[in-house]
């Protein structure tokens, strides 16, 4: 039996991409929905539409009881760390523990919203060490929020078997199950006996591609099909089978895909 197999004994639970909402009732509306369908977490990116994040998932706060929120995922580079601090022990507290925060180095074009917020973005170098030194300010508190790191490098995700509560695997090209494995393993054995939940985001949901990612693959959707990244709507099976030999038991995806995915987290959820 292999490490994997062995190790991962965590319940399933599901989270929703908020990717574009055109106003606050909308958002509102999303959240109750997602809440209604049993998802576990509500996630907003960043920046969310133009705006900050954090406000926009207090208001998703404000009318749900039991829907965790966060950031999918704030770019560390955008805010300074004492302030980052502030703004998630303020949610987490609000919430009632029901905030999680979402981290990462940024995604193309995070240069340009960081010049804009008057703050340096720095090469990847730089940004990995800054999210070091942030994350050891954060973890200074005893009663904080989850921490999330997302990534597919060796540098990050070695940061993240040492200090996040939850690792987001995020990588280009995207691997089929098996090539994912050895990956996923040597992850773990940098995380030692560190309880790290595992998790990974659904790009594509069904056989056929929502339009938000035929803008941003366009026609080639060669390497999302039989990747770790695609499950078609009777995907129970498939998650069963993947937290046995990866350990995923957190999964992420689009709104787009919500209720179409709603089945399987009702079958799923909490098992």
């Amino acid at each position: 039996m292999g490490m994997i197999e062995s190790m991962t004994t965590k319940p399933f639970r599901f989270g929703v991409v908020a990717s574009s909402v055109p106003d606050l009732a909308s958002f509102t509306d999303l959240a109750r929905q997602a809440e209604s369908l049993g998802y576990d977490t509500l996630l907003a990116p960043d920046p969310f539409n133009g705006l900050d994040p954090f406000t926009a998932l207090s208001a998703a706060a404000a009318v749900t009881t039991t829907l965790r929120l966060g950031t999918f995922v704030a770019v560390g580079a955008f805010r300074d760390k004492k302030q980052l601090d502030w703004q998630t022990h303020s949610l987490h507290t609000l919430t009632g523990g029901r905030f999680q925060l979402g981290l990462g180095t940024g995604r193309p074009g995070a240069d340009q919203v960081a010049a804009g917020l008057g703050r340096e973005f720095g090469s990847g170098g730089d940004r990995l060490r800054e999210l070091e030194e942030t994350l050891a300010y954060l973890k200074k508190r005893e009663d904080r929020a989850p921490i999330l790191l997302t990534g597919g490098g060796p540098k990050i995700l070695d940061l993240a078997a040492r200090e996040a509560d939850i690792v987001s695997f995020a990588w280009y090209p995207q691997p089929t199950e098996a090539a994912a494995r050895p990956l996923v393993d040597t992850f773990r054995e940098r995380a030692g006996d560190r309880d790290v939940e595992l998790a990974g985001n659904l790009l594509m949901v069904g056989d056929e591609p929502k339009p938000w990612l035929k803008q941003i693959f366009g026609a080639d959707f060669g390497e999302l099909k039989g990747s770790v990244s695609a499950v078609p709507l009777d995907a129970a099976d498939i998650l069963r089978r993947r937290r046995e030999t990866l350990g995923f038991s957190y999964w992420t995806l689009n709104m787009a895909d919500m209720v179409d995915f709603a089945p399987v987290v009702a079958e799923l959820r909490g098992t």
